[in-house]
């Protein structure tokens, strides 16, 4: 037990150094640990998006935000992290307002966005306090879209390392156990989350998008109460 606490515990710091002091190196190591996927498992994310006002959550180095405004949506992205911030002002090039704030405390307005989005957000995002925040900003019948991971579908040594450094970081537990033989896991893994969003006022429908050389998971949920 010491040694697992000891292992998440470096595991968590190695992932806070990535979106902060070590930042400038999010786009190499999300694409090395995808071969290349990262950007399309986000982009799987657009055709679920709805209406026009759009918050992104944990924007990252901006990729997604530039996606969106190129798609015509009004876009606005909050990240806690300044490193982060910096590389998404000078990718946007400050066309897009950027917030820095902590998604369980929305510095937002009442019912002003259409749609939020999270792509490959740590586990605050089912945080019943995050839930709360994003069902306050909601309109009425808005979605909160999340892309929570991607998967390769390769056999060969280096798909089977790159699922390893999933497993050892703990990008494969839960709902995101792979059986042997299958792509995703069993329906009924995904209960709890379920439960969890329908307690904050939430529908949620899971989408399994298979591309070309691997599959990801798009989470829609959808504001059901006032």
């Amino acid at each position: 037990m010491m040694w697992r606490n000891w292992w998440v515990n470096l595991v968590r710091f190695g992932f806070r150094l990535l979106y902060n002091e070590m930042a400038w190196t999010y786009g190499p190591v999300s694409w090395g640990v995808s071969l290349g996927q990262w950007r399309q498992w986000q982009l799987a994310a657009l055709p679920f998006v709805q209406g026009r006002r759009v918050l992104e959550l944990g924007h990252g180095p901006g990729h997604m935000l530039l996606a969106l405004q190129n798609q015509g949506f009004d876009v606005v992205g909050l990240d806690l992290s300044s490193y982060m911030g910096r590389q998404a002002r000078r990718r946007t090039q400050r066309t897009v307002p950027l917030v820095r704030g902590m998604v369980q405390d929305l510095p937002f307005a009442t019912a002003v966005f259409d749609t939020i989005l999270a792509t490959f957000p740590t586990d605050y995002i089912i945080d019943p306090l995050t839930l709360a925040a994003a069902h306050r900003v909601l309109r009425a019948h808005g979605r909160l879209v999340i892309v929570p991971e991607g998967h390769l579908n390769g056999q060969g040594h280096i798909y089977r390392f790159i699922d390893w450094l999933f497993q050892i970081t703990g990008q494969r537990e839960g709902v995101f156990t792979e059986e042997e033989g299958h792509i995703w896991p069993a329906d009924a893994l995904w209960e709890p989350i379920r439960q969890r969003f329908a307690a904050a006022g939430f529908a949620l429908t899971i989408e399994r998008i298979q591309l070309p050389r691997s599959g990801v998971t798009v989470l829609v949920a959808e504001k059901t109460q006032t």
